[in-house]
């Protein structure tokens, strides 16, 4: 039975707000990143998610996540078109808040989780292809985790825990991404981007902004913990920016306005999982770990020649994989009653349940991402022609330009040297 909180369900509102605005704030990040040729191509692939993934969250996706119970690895169809949800339904977290807040709030999670992995093939894919893999890629991974960690699945039971999506989101499309880079393969045309760090500003600036309703939301109330959380979410964010200037400053030579920006994404990421299950201290040694971390571990991934273009496996595989096991030697219960304590507060065993739990995530998305696109490929072509690529996709695939026609960047660069 609903009993309404209209202050928990206004804030609940809120933060579903802030979280829709993260899926615009990652196209213009992902935008700003890749040249002036394929600036819409990324960005339809994170806004095409915010229309067709709500499609499938009403249709089946809600219902599959938080409905029923099968083997604990998956809901069922009882709440398929959200049947039988009516006014005073109470959401599964909490009975103050009505269920129609708390289906969009976790709406809003599932459109940005597959637009993390287009930042990895970017230039490489087709559309009809993507459209394919974001519906596959929803069905088999996003919502099977959604059920086992959040929806009442086995590893919610067997006691791992994951705030806000170290798991559920960061690790799964970071370890996509790097399937699909391995699949997908390298670029052709070499990509002249970043075009535009001025965008990839204003998309982490909306990211970080979008990232409090995110990790705060999760707590899906307003208390003590939900503030912890807020706090965490910013000292994490700064001292991982902070950490990657100074760290790029140290290897480059130069203190590269990329570099704070990335690190502070990497922050965002890894503080997902344990924002509100550890104290702020924690908080801050989760950031400067991440900063110095993902930034060896995209150092790593250029070392190994991986195409994975805008860094989603260093940044968010990475990162959320290190935030799942930061938790299991950090948390405290002291700083939520309802968490977990970690290694260093006497329990060695929720740490083995954290890496075990972390590393299962990995294999299943490596695997069925991979798989995805062998069988999308059976149907319709995958990579795009040379000939696309050289064109640039936003010509070549939408037919559309991102800045006029004109002197372009490339004939600029071009002019200036001669």
């Amino acid at each position: 039975m609903l009993h309404l909180d209209t202050g928990n369900t206004g804030f609940m509102i809120l933060c579903t707000s802030l979280v829709m605005l993260m899926t615009p704030g990652l196209a213009f990040f992902y935008g700003g990143l890749v040249g002036r040729k394929n600036v819409l191509a990324i960005m339809i692939q994170s806004f095409v998610s915010m229309g067709w993934t709500t499609v499938i969250w009403y249709l089946y996706g809600y219902s599959l996540c938080f409905s029923g119970d099968w083997h604990g690895v998956i809901g069922n169809f009882h709440l398929a078109f959200l049947r039988g949800v009516n006014l005073t339904t109470p959401s599964l977290p909490s009975d103050t808040i009505p269920a129609f807040v708390f289906i969009a709030y976790q709406m809003m999670f599932a459109i940005i989780t597959p637009a993390l992995i287009s930042g990895a093939f970017t230039n490489r894919v087709t559309f009809k292809a993507y459209m394919l893999f974001l519906t596959g890629w929803l069905t088999f991974v996003y919502f099977p985790f959604v059920h086992m960690v959040w929806g009442g699945g086995f590893l919610q039971q067997w006691g791992v825990k994951d705030f806000a999506g170290g798991i559920v989101v960061h690790n799964i499309a970071g370890i996509a991404a790097l399937a699909s880079v391995l699949y997908v393969g390298k670029r052709h045309t070499a990509d002249r981007g970043p075009h535009s760090i001025p965008l990839v500003a204003l998309g982490t600036g909306l990211l970080w902004f979008g990232w409090y309703g995110f990790n705060a939301g999760s707590e899906m109330r307003v208390d003590s913990v939900t503030a912890t959380a807020f706090l965490n979410t910013d000292l994490a964010a700064s001292f991982a920016a902070v950490a990657w200037l100074l760290v790029a400053w140290f290897n480059e030579k130069k203190p590269k306005f990329l570099g704070l920006l990335t690190g502070a994404v990497a922050g965002l990421a890894t503080v997902t999982p344990a924002a509100g299950y550890v104290s702020p201290t924690t908080a801050v040694i989760i950031g400067i770990v991440a900063g110095v971390v993902c930034y060896y571990a995209v150092e790593m991934k250029n070392k190994m020649q991986w195409d994975d273009a805008l860094d989603v496996w260093g940044v968010h595989g990475v990162g959320g994989f290190l935030g799942i096991v930061m938790l299991g030697i950090f948390a405290n219960k002291q700083f939520n009653p309802d968490g977990a304590n970690g290694l260093l507060y006497g329990d060695p065993t929720f740490l083995l349940k954290q890496v075990v739990a972390v590393t299962f995530s990995s294999v299943w998305a490596f695997v069925f991402t991979y798989a995805m696109l062998r069988i999308i490929d059976m149907f319709t072509t995958v990579k795009v022609s040379e000939m696309s690529e050289e064109i640039g996709l936003d010509e070549s695939i939408h037919g559309e330009h991102a800045y006029e026609e004109g002197p372009g960047h490339d004939d600029l660069v071009h002019a200036g040297t001669r």
